[in-house]
């Protein structure tokens, strides 16, 4: 059976690299036969957070908050790809997972980061763990880092050169550690209720 994971990448700028490495974690994951639904805050395009999703009387939110409520609230796991700005994580992908809290609750997120340079979003990545963590979320131990992007994926997000064949050889051990913790969040979920 599939378990549906989200994809969520945070990237508002107009020569998008990181954009290869959500295509290639998307076509993997499916090619393991998960169903994968790619979050694009960009092209979501939500304001700055001025009210939460649960700050919305019932029936009243946006459209495009009460659809991703949705998408979130249904999804066994989550993966973000996240760029490193200024030793910092992405703006974009911040505001698009604030408006949100009680819908990631207790399913697993994992962390792929990137950069133009040798230290592939090192920084980001850590960054993202604890926010992660902060909003219920169990972040998964293994981690994928990609950099530089360019000399790694190309522009159809195929793996080039020895950084090409490294994201390779991770992204098995990696899918089966976000496999491994759905699984067990799933079976959580199912016998207990969650305590708040």
């Amino acid at each position: 059976m599939s378990n549906r994971i989200l994809v969520l990448y945070g990237s508002y700028r107009s020569d998008r690299m990181g954009i290869r490495l959500a295509n290639f974690v998307i076509d993997r994951l499916r090619s393991r036969g998960e169903e994968v639904e790619f979050i694009d805050a960009k092209a979501i395009g939500l304001p700055m957070l001025d009210r939460m999703y649960k700050e919305h009387p019932a029936g009243t939110a946006p459209e495009a908050l009460e659809k991703l409520a949705g998408q979130i609230r249904g999804a066994d796991g989550f993966v973000f790809v996240t760029g490193e700005y200024n030793w910092g994580i992405q703006p974009g992908l911040k505001n698009l997972t604030d408006h949100f809290l009680e819908e990631w609750f207790w399913r697993p997120a994992a962390i792929v980061s990137y950069s133009a340079g040798r230290l592939s979003g090192a920084r980001a990545s850590t960054a993202w763990h604890g926010t992660l963590s902060e909003m219920g979320m169990v972040v998964i131990s293994s981690t994928i880092g990609v950099g530089p992007i360019a000399q790694t994926l190309s522009a159809e997000s195929e793996p080039i050169g020895e950084g090409g064949k490294a994201l390779e050889r991770s992204f098995p051990r990696f899918a089966d550690d976000l496999n491994w913790w759905i699984e067990a969040a799933k079976a959580q979920r199912a016998r207990k209720a969650p305590p708040y």
